[in-house]
């Protein structure tokens, strides 16, 4: 059995045709789909990119490996596995087309071969699909005949949003240049509005005029999406020409979702909404007895990654990962519900928890943040799924009980872990405490 673990970074769920969204962006993963299992609840227990990938190659939440903030100074908990090195020390040869590790070193760890193709490039997150797709598909090319283990990531959905120009109005039939549309107002009251003004949208300028229409710029991360997905389906041609697509386990994900102007967070993955903490997730093994077109209805998060490729591949799955496999699932085994509840975090740009069951989201935030959002929210996401109606106050007994089990878990997992204090607290925001300098210093792309 072979692993292809394909993420695709910053796409949110319901931006992809296979579930459900209105416009066709991902042709290709849904043939995928189709040929396999589709979870339509995958959620992230910690956002943004460090804490995401880390949980995804250690199987432990955030507060478990010590990684919750991206950007922060605070290293992975020395004690927590690693799947790469499982893998390797189990006989798989280990590769990663990736740039992680420039970020955090142990990115870097269990992997024979670390393929970097963004060293040409700015900034680690503008190296386009068809630059990873060249060195991706050459390394599949000389080693399928191996035992491998290989992690592909595409950053393509990351802002800056500069799709090919031939893709750039794909899903847009507008003006984006109308001097009379006021949708970006919003963004350019905020603080740091200046920043996007001045990096990115600085490069869809036509004749000097300003984008304004902030629909354009929602098509243009679908468009992302879909030259994403055209490279998705490139390198899932090659397994097939290797002939090793049936006994490959294909895994694709996100590591978090993006908001495009919900809440008043404009293209970017900060915030517990649905947005970005709802990812996709997608498996196909033929071999692996994964008959396809099947959905699976239930929660299933980040942490059970690793379980289930270890239990996949008859490798023991290590005490200290906190997720479960999904293999039952995957066959057919087993259609019991996973999870009654997701327990997820962030602390880059807000430092905030979030609880979320079938019928209710509650978020409680350790401080105020730049959106001056409310210190408590509470959704019914049955009546209110774009979470437009905070009924924290209305709703108060509902809220305080989902607050209890929210608090009562983390100080299981904070004694649990010997820790004295909120990871959150004791750790603070980066992110959000540096835009200002990026602003000053003029830090645009």
């Amino acid at each position: 059995m072979n692993v292809l673990l394909i993420a695709l970074d910053t796409v949110r769920a319901d931006h992809l045709s296979c579930y459900g969204y209105r416009y066709e962006t991902s042709p290709n993963l849904d043939r995928l789909a189709g040929e396999g299992v589709l979870f339509e609840r995958m959620y992230t227990p910690g956002i943004p990119t460090q804490p995401s990938y880390t949980t995804i190659f250690t199987g432990q939440y955030s507060i478990t490996h010590g990684i919750v903030t991206h950007g922060g100074t605070k290293e992975i908990n020395p004690k927590s596995p690693w799947l790469p090195s499982i893998l390797q020390r189990h006989g798989y040869t280990t590769c990663a087309v990736s740039n992680l590790w420039r970020m955090k070193s142990w990115f870097a760890r269990g992997f024979e071969f670390y393929i970097d193709p963004s060293h040409r490039s700015k900034y680690l997150h503008t190296v386009d699909a068809e630059t990873i797709n060249s060195r991706a598909i050459p390394w599949l090319e000389a080693h399928h005949k191996e035992k491998f283990f290989m992690f592909v990531h595409y950053w393509d959905a990351h802002t800056p949003y500069l799709p090919p120009p031939e893709l750039r109005r794909k899903f847009y039939d507008g003006d984006p240049f109308d001097p009379s549309n006021e949708s970006l107002k919003p963004l350019w009251r905020q603080p740091f509005g200046e920043w996007w003004r001045e990096s990115w949208f600085s490069q869809l300028k036509e004749d000097d005029r300003e984008v304004t229409d902030a629909d354009y710029i929602r098509a243009l991360y679908d468009a992302e999406i879909y030259y994403a997905d055209m490279a998705v389906g490139k390198l899932l041609e090659t397994l097939e020409k290797c002939g090793v697509a049936d006994d490959t386990m294909v895994i694709v994900t996100s590591d978090h979702g993006e908001l495009l102007g919900e809440h008043d967070v404009f293209f970017d993955h900060h915030g517990l909404y649905e947005g970005n903490i709802h990812t996709p997730l997608i498996f196909r093994w033929r071999a692996g007895g994964v008959t396809g077109g099947r959905r699976v209805p239930h929660f299933v998060q980040h942490v059970d990654l690793a379980p289930t490729i270890l239990d996949a591949a008859g490798i023991p799955i290590p005490d200290s990962m906190e997720g479960k496999s999904l293999l039952p699932y995957l066959r057919g085994e087993s259609d019991e519900p996973i999870y009654s509840r997701i327990i997820t975090q962030e602390c880059t740009w807000q430092a905030k928890w979030a609880i979320r069951t079938d019928e209710y989201k509650l978020i409680a935030a350790r401080e105020p943040d730049l959106h001056n959002m409310p210190m408590r929210e509470l959704y019914h996401l049955k009546t209110d799924p774009e979470e437009l109606n905070n009924i924290y106050l209305e709703r108060w007994e509902v809220a305080e009980k989902l607050e209890a089990e929210l608090e009562g878990w983390i100080k299981r997992m904070m004694e649990k872990n010997g820790l004295s204090q909120d990871p959150l607290v004791e750790q603070g925001i980066t992110l959000g405490r540096r835009w200002h300098r990026w602003v000053e210093e003029k830090r645009y792309w």
